[in-house]
């Protein structure tokens, strides 16, 4: 699956990655960012998060745009074994388009400056 960040240069970006967890055992994860521009993407809630059985979770991906190129990482999700079970690892393809740029600083071009 493919996560498509889109916005303004430097403007943060975050959409939600839902985890079902359909099994009557509890599952816990291990996110990774991994990848040309994996730096650009974050975790804000941290690496490791658990679902509870037959609970879904959300967690939050967010990307911070500092080109103008697109940006490419992978999301990692690596099952860690709870009492012998664990889950699928699942991964993710992040992607970002640059739609716009907002000025960073406002310049007045008018005469009221004159003496």
């Amino acid at each position: 699956k493919t996560i498509e960040f889109t916005g303004a240069l430097h403007a943060t970006v975050v959409k939600q990655v839902r985890l079902k967890n359909p099994s009557s055992k509890t599952l816990m994860y291990n996110a990774i960012l991994i990848g040309r521009d994996a730096d650009d993407f974050s975790l804000p809630k941290g690496n490791t998060f658990t679902i509870a059985p037959r609970r879904q979770t959300s967690i939050n991906v967010e990307f911070t745009s500092r080109f103008l190129h697109p940006a490419e990482a992978m999301l990692l999700l690596i099952s860690k074994s709870v009492g012998g079970i664990g889950g699928a690892t699942l991964t993710f393809s992040l992607k970002s388009e640059v739609k716009h740029i907002e000025p960073a600083v406002s310049l007045c071009v008018c005469d009221c400056h004159k003496n």
